[in-house]
């Protein structure tokens, strides 16, 4: 540790960190100060900890390029990001070393750039006098100290706490938005298009054999009001039946992050929250939409309502067709299940596990008369098979 005793000294060190993650040159994003300004470190003492190199080097001089959502190759160094960006992060330009390998300097890809030793590229500050050696100690002796962030900040990642629709659930409409809730506040700049993917199968199910089909969000955001939620807006999504996936991306150079600068910590498992508690991983998780349940309020939604109810109005009486109420659920439910068909004494309307000799499921099949729905085209076979399946299933309410 040491006072750098002049203009020149200083600069030579703030310019050859701030190198190492600065815009241009295409050395792992890295490249010459943005400016060269020596002000941020004029006349104070570099020591070997991660505030001191912040307050120093990246924030002065870096962030004049490194910030927001444009930052080169994703190399963000304003204080919130910095050392995430840095510190177990691999190398563009050599992916088998990290920037910073905490503990060991001799691997850390910033060491080798600031030492001439890397290999690929140039020696950082790119063009400029090379800093000097007893300032590279001091990063150096940082490194081997373990790389230890700024006191007080939280390292752990960020994880998926809920998601909506509900991975592996199956809805009946394409829904207009997709919800993510995490368990702290994101850096809006991190969530987009890039960071956020929907896809549907293609119609086969499966996803990887290169018929996918990827949904253009509308719009992927991070409410003002509620930073710890993404909102996807897939409004303009066609109503198609598939299988829908949905990703967040906690992987490469582009990743979901908190505030602080932590990764995303992706892998689902099935139960939330996510990740097996290291920063790093996409969260994967899959929906079905499907336009009619084996389900009482599935059918009354998509046939009873919306077909048939124009006839079975109620109430309840032994007069047909309105004395069959199919208006809402309770009071279908209510007509039909062990309720003795009108036309048919011998059958039930709705007899719970048997469809074969449910009545309901004669008139719309056409084995009993007169189908239904009466004068209108008659439900597909898919529709029949549903309503066949919730009887079946013991006709559930």
């Amino acid at each position: 540790m040491r006072a750098l005793t002049s203009v020149a000294r200083t600069f030579a060190t703030t310019a050859a960190v701030a190198a190492v993650a600065s815009c241009g040159g295409g050395d792992d994003g890295y490249g010459p100060s943005a400016g060269g300004s020596s002000s941020g470190g004029s006349g104070t003492t570099l020591q070997a900890n991660f505030t001191s190199i912040q307050d120093i080097v990246l924030t002065p001089i870096c962030t004049t390029c490194h910030t927001g959502a444009g930052a080169p190759q994703g190399l963000r160094l304003d204080s919130a990001n910095s050392y995430a960006l840095l510190v177990g992060i691999a190398s563009q330009e050599q992916p088998a070393l990290q920037r910073v390998a905490a503990g060991d300097p001799n691997n850390s890809y910033l060491i080798k750039k600031l030492e001439g030793t890397a290999g690929v590229g140039g020696r950082m500050p790119l063009g400029g006098t090379p800093l000097a050696q007893s300032d590279i100690d001091v990063i150096r002796q940082w490194i081997t100290d373990g790389a230890q962030p700024p006191a007080g900040t939280v390292t752990t990642p960020v994880r998926v706490t809920s998601l909506s629709p509900l991975p592996n659930s199956t809805v009946q409409t394409v829904p207009t938005s997709i919800m993510a809730v995490l368990d702290r506040a994101l850096d809006a700049t991190s969530v987009d298009a890039t960071t956020v993917l929907v896809q549907r199968s293609g119609g086969d199910g499966t996803f990887g054999d290169g018929n996918e089909v990827t949904i253009t969000p509308v719009s992927v955001t991070v409410p003002a009001g509620n930073t710890k939620t993404i909102v996807i807006d897939i409004s303009t999504a066609p109503p198609i039946e598939d299988d829908y996936r949905v990703t967040l991306v906690g992987t490469g150079a582009t990743m979901i992050r908190d505030l602080g600068g932590n990764a995303l910590d992706g892998e689902f498992t099935g139960a939330f929250p996510s990740g097996n508690g290291t920063q790093g991983g996409n969260f994967v998780a899959k929906f079905t939409v499907e336009g009619i349940q084996a389900t009482l309020q599935s059918i009354q939604d998509n046939v009873f309502t919306t077909i048939c109810a124009g006839c079975h109005t109620g109430p309840t009486s032994g007069a047909l067709p309105g004395g069959m109420d199919l208006t809402t659920a309770a009071h279908s439910a209510a007509s039909l299940i062990n309720v003795t068909s009108v036309e048919n004494g011998a059958l039930k309307r709705v007899l719970p596990n048997d469809a074969d000799n449910s009545y309901l499921i004669k008139k719309l099949e056409g084995t009993a008369g007169s189908q239904m729905p009466l004068g209108s085209q008659p439900l597909s076979a898919a529709t029949i098979a549903k309503i066949r399946a919730w009887i079946t299933n013991g006709a559930p309410q």
